[in-house]
């Protein structure tokens, strides 16, 4: 049994006044893993809606497998559900295929082969035999049991509410049960967002089992370049979303070479209209009335000058018919690239450890024996999901209390670029907002457009209306704009695209001030220069 491809044709999405999709199509054959790439706001999440059914396209149609799995914000059970719950609705399909298995084994048994209907039970038993090897189902128990422990799930019991789990642990759980489930399309967005290492890992090895097709909208690099067959890039481009084979390493290349191409054919296709468009005035001045004819020309004048200006009006209408064709053909302008231009991060700091900790516990969430930020200090705190990464960040920001010894430097300013960015007026716009936390005078100092974080299109737009990652962007403005003497980022790759992923990683080297970050970013960790302070999980 072929498993089916997941097709979209020519999709048009508008949202509001703004077309996020235009024209964007798609082709997901089995085994083919693809990543959509692209600024927050591109589509990936729209698209993935309407590749789901979730959302139905304004142009364009879908077309999918029946037993498609989307991983996206909410799980399709309440609070009172339990954790087995959710996994015999993820085993439901696979045990149907037992039962059914068993009842046509029995049917089988009990038809006389030359019976009429013999042949078409034998078929019903081959297809539904050919579904249960796809899905493994006779050993879906125990993969579901390593699925779970795979994903750090394995502890919590099965009788525990999902109100009672945090929203990483759901949001893990929910991941689990798509792929205990290993539908023939599986659509991810962002589902490394609440995942470790070891997690992250499991999950890649799982996504290149699978049979089907697979399409993910993730900014985690590594997750990218270790799953993708392809990827899709959804920023605008010369001919509209482009799709590139291979890993993210790959696509970094390509990506390069592709954006040089379309800066060279705009500024090529420029010249040439300026060129046309001096050839048409040139040419036309030309027709206009010249000089008379000279004495020695009166003879032959009338006839070679009706004949040169026929010449000329000919080159005229050649001329302003290339011009035409040109202008209407011409690709459009490359749009300028979010570039984060946040100069320093982190302001001076003077002499002196700026925080002290020692002897640090918050009940269930972090035990820590001592900890001493100094001045000028680039910190980079590890650790596995539990480990207490945004609990430390906490703690050190001061909107934490904590058992044990807290100093920290009379006068010290400390900025804390939280996961969960909430703003008090949600009506009122991002620049707004920007001119409000900082005033006047200093959002005037430092535009919110000069830092290269937000589009202009972006800057009158509600903030309760942006998405997530637009928020942080905006609160990581806020604190580039005003930098305190200590930084704390916590997750400050979430939600970014990887170019200014990339941005932000470089904006992070020596300066003033100290900057402690908080991330599961493989491609961050490995790229840091400096020294790493590792918080072990708790059990228990």
């Amino acid at each position: 049994m072929p498993q089916p491809a997941l097709l979209a044709h020519d999709i048009i999405r508008t949202l509001g006044t703004r077309r996020v999709l235009d024209g964007v199509s798609l082709s997901a054959s089995p085994g083919r893993r693809i990543g959509l790439i692209g600024e927050n706001g591109a589509g990936k999440s729209t698209l993935l809606r309407l590749l789901a059914g979730v959302d139905e396209p304004d142009a364009g149609h879908v077309t999918r497998p029946a037993d498609l799995g989307f991983l996206h914000q909410e799980m399709p059970f309440d609070a009172a559900a339990t954790v087995g719950d959710v996994l015999d609705e993820a085993l439901r399909e696979a045990r149907a295929d037992l039962a059914a298995l068993d009842l046509l084994t029995d049917r089988l048994a009990r038809t006389p082969q030359d019976s009429p209907g013999y042949a078409e039970l034998l078929d019903a038993y081959g297809a539904r035999l050919e579904q249960a090897r796809q899905r493994e189902s006779w050993d879906a128990d125990r993969q579901a049991a390593i699925v779970l422990d795979g994903l750090g799930l394995g502890a919590i019991g099965h009788e525990r509410a999902l109100g009672s789990v945090s929203g990483g642990q759901r949001s893990r759980l929910a991941l689990a049960a798509l792929l205990v489930r290993r539908p023939s399309a599986l659509l991810l967005d962002e589902p490394t967002n609440h995942l470790d290492d070891g997690a992250a890992a499991f999950l890649e090895e799982r996504l290149r089992t699978l049979p089907g097709a697979v399409v993910a909208a993730s900014h985690d690099r590594a997750f990218l370049d270790a799953i993708c067959t392809d990827l899709i890039d959804l920023d605008p481009a010369a001919d509209g979303p482009v799709r590139f084979g291979g890993g993210y390493s790959a696509y970094q290349a390509a990506k390069r070479a592709e954006r040089d191409r379309w800066e060279r054919r705009f500024a090529e296709e420029q010249a040439e209209l300026v060129a046309l468009r001096q050839a048409v005035s040139t040419t036309a001045h030309r027709v206009a009335p010249d000089r008379g004819p000279r004495d020695s020309e009166k003879m032959g004048y009338g006839h070679r000058a009706g004949r040169v200006q026929h010449q000329i009006s000919r080159q005229v209408r050649n001329a302003a018919r290339r011009l035409e064709e040109a202008e209407r053909d011409q690709v459009a302008e490359p749009p300028a690239p979010l570039r984060f231009r946040g100069g320093a991060l982190a302001a001076a700091s003077g002499d002196g450890t700026l925080v002290s900790l020692r002897d640090i516990r918050v009940p269930g969430r972090l035990e820590l024996a001592c900890l001493d930020v100094p001045p000028t200090r680039r910190l980079l705190v590890t650790g596995g999901n539990g480990a207490g990464k945004s609990t430390l960040l906490a703690v050190l920001a001061g909107r934490l209390v904590a058992r044990g010894d807290v100093r920290r430097r009379p006068g010290l300013t400390v900025g804390l670029l939280a996961q969960d960015t909430l703003f008090e007026r949600p009506e009122h716009t991002a620049a707004g907002t920007y001119e409000a936390v900082l005033g006047e005078r200093r959002a005037g100092e430092v535009p919110l457009d000069s830092l290269g974080l937000l589009r202009g299109s972006d800057l009158d737009t509600p903030v309760g209306q942006l998405s997530v990652g637009q928020r942080r962007r905006l609160a990581l403005a806020l604190l580039v704009a005003r930098p305190p003497e200590l930084l704390l980022l916590d997750e400050p790759t979430n939600h970014l695209s990887p170019g200014l992923c990339d941005e932000l990683e470089d904006a992070l080297g020596s300066g003033p001030g100290a900057i402690v970050v908080a991330t599961h970013d493989r491609w961050l960790r490995r790229r840091w220069q400096g020294p790493t302070f590792h918080l072990e999980a708790r059990r228990g």
